[in-house]
This record gives C-alpha cells, sequence and structure tokens, in this order.
C-alpha cells in the first residue's frame, strides 16, 4: 500500500515479456489499530470497461525500475496491528510474485487466483510482528474452478479465488468469517494487505496495512469497486490496493466481529488510469463461499460459520 501522492507507474513487471509484463499495482493506507481503521474513514458491472488499463494488485520482488518518489504512507497513520495482523498473510511465488492471503484456519489461506495461476511453488509468510518471517509450506493448491486467465488478462470478471492449504499450521492467527451478501452502493468496507508503501520499488512489503473505502457503482456477485471517500469515486488520487495487495481481505467491521465480503484482485490509477489509487477492484464471496466452504471440507478444514 502506497502514498496517494506518488505519481503511478509500473509497479510489477512478471519480467521480461507480456509487454514490459503484467503492470500489477493498487493503492492503500494503514490505520494504528484496527478499530481506527474504522473510525478513521467512511462499482460495479460483470467486466471492466474496455479502455480502463487495470492491473493486478499483486507485485514481483524483483523490480529493476527506478523507484517512484517515496511520501507518508496513505493516511499517515502505522501499519494495522493486533487482530489484523494475525489474519493477513504474505504470498510469495517461484516467479517472484508477492501477494497477500487472509487465513480462514490455522492451515487454510484464501487468495487471489491470478496468484496462484500458472502453477508454482509458493511459500506463506507469517508477517505478525512477533513472527514476521516464518515461513510456511503450501501443500495443497485449489482454484476456483470457474477461474479463466484468459477472461483476467482481459479485464473482465472471473473466480479469482484460491485455497492454499499449509503443510503446517500457522503458529497463532485470527481465521476470518466470510459473508455471503452483496454489498450495497456507498456501503464501507476494509481492505487489508501486505503490499508495498511505494509504487515501483517494493517498499514496505510483508507489513499489514489497511485502509477504509466506499462502494462505488452497483456491486453485482461478480465484482465490485471501491474508493476513497475523498477521492470522488476514483477520480482523484486516494486510498486504495497496491502491489502485494491481491488476496487480500475486503471486511465489513460494522459489527462485533468483521466479515469477509471479498478479496482484491486489481485496481486503476485517478479517472481510470493505469496505477493505483483510483479504484479497487473486488472479487465478491456471495457467489463463491459455497465452492469455498466445500473445498474447505474435502482437505479437512472446518470453516467459522
Amino acid at each position: 500500500m502506497l502514498d496517494a501522492q506518488v505519481t503511478p507507474g509500473i509497479v510489477e513487471r512478471q519480467r521480461l515479456g507480456r509487454r514490459r509484463g503484467q503492470e500489477i499495482r493498487g493503492h492503500a493506507a494503514s490505520f494504528s489499530s484496527f478499530h481506527e481503521m474504522v473510525d478513521s474513514a467512511h462499482g460495479a458491472r460483470a467486466s471492466v470497461p474496455a479502455m480502463i488499463r487495470i492491473t493486478p494488485a499483486s507485485v514481483a520482488v524483483a523490480l529493476m525500475f527506478a523507484a517512484a518518489p517515496a511520501h507518508a504512507i496513505v493516511g499517515g497513520a502505522a501499519p494495522g496491528q493486533g487482530d489484523m495482523a494475525r489474519r493477513v498473510v504474505m504470498i510469495s511465488g517461484a516467479r517472484g510474485n508477492t501477494c497477500s492471503g487472509v487465513a480462514l484456519a490455522a492451515d487454510l489461506i484464501l487468495t487471489a487466483a491470478h496468484c496462484a495461476v500458472p502453477k508454482t511453488a509458493l511459500l506463506v509468510r507469517d508477517i505478525a510482528p512477533a513472527r514476521a518471517g516464518s515461513a510456511y509450506a503450501v501443500r495443497a493448491v485449489l482454484v476456483h474452478p470457474n477461474y479463466d486467465p484468459k477472461s483476467y488478462a482481459r479485464s473482465r470478471a472471473t473466480a479469482d479465488v484460491a485455497l492454499l492449504q499449509l503443510a503446517t499450521p500457522l503458529a497463532d492467527t485470527k481465521p476470518t468469517r466470510i459473508g455471503g451478501r452483496v454489498p450495497a452502493p456507498g456501503e464501507r468496507f476494509t481492505i487489508a494487505g501486505a503490499g508495498a508503501t511505494a509504487s515501483g520499488n517494493g517498499a514496505g512489503l510483508g507489513t499489514t496495512r489497511a485502509a477504509n473505502l466506499v462502494t462505488v457503482g452497483q456491486p453485482s456477485t461478480l465484482q465490485f469497486r471501491l474508493a476513497d471517500a475523498a477521492g470522488r469515486a476514483g477520480a482523484l488520487a486516494g486510498l486504495g490496493a497496491c502491489e502485494g495487495d491481491s488476496g487480500g481481505p475486503v471486511l465489513d467491521v460494522s459489527g462485533n466481529e468483521p466479515i469477509m465480503v471479498g478479496i482484491i484482485s486489481w485496481s486503476t490509477g485517478p479517472s481510470l488510469s493505469a496505477g493505483c489509487g483510483g479504484l479497487t477492484g473486488v472479487t465478491p464471496l456471495a457467489r463463491y463461499r459455497a465452492w469455498i466452504v466445500k473445498a474447505a471440507g474435502e482437505l479437512g478444514v472446518t470453516l467459522l460459520p
């Protein structure tokens, strides 16, 4: 998650190919505590309009180009701590890509399917401050059968959902409940991820940060969009997901316990430009919750009700 004042540049390149690689970016802020996140801030179509250049919010670790200027963290607050840091993990791939994920159980992680496809060796890293750097091997990867990489590459909504089962459970985690509803226009949610704090240089990767965003447009079971409430529905640079945040949770924090309604999939820059700080694209979980529960059961994992 990075500074709102950073001019969006190419954030990820899956190096040497794909027209300078897949650009991966996003944009988000941090808060000193879970409740401070809730107190500090107040559109979906089946596909993203063709003229909008979007990028997955995952990131390649080996970034070989000039870094954008690093200003203050968006929101000017400290990284998320406590329960939030125990919910989010960082996922590293053999291709050098990095994503976020959210613990559904001590040995089961939910993330974005584009973080696990094409198949590659994955490691899950515990980034809670007390155990930062602890790595866990992935024993099994289950990608939703309706996920279509070609559709995702064409910026079309798809089942961007995957489960990772760990060979050994996380030492200390806070499992997250999955909701089954479609958000309402204008509704507020908290996003979280382990992404970078500056566009293009990987700074800040591996620290949980979070931001409060508002739903813009008309949400659906295929996709919805979030933006900074102060950013005029993504027209101005503001808070949002950035490189390394794909697979991070989108949480309804209006009740006593956070409920996950979606995961981060992509982002745009302001006014639908390439980059970060405009829109954060979300894959809702209402359509996929039944598959997640069934797949978890087949792996011998019981999720929170």
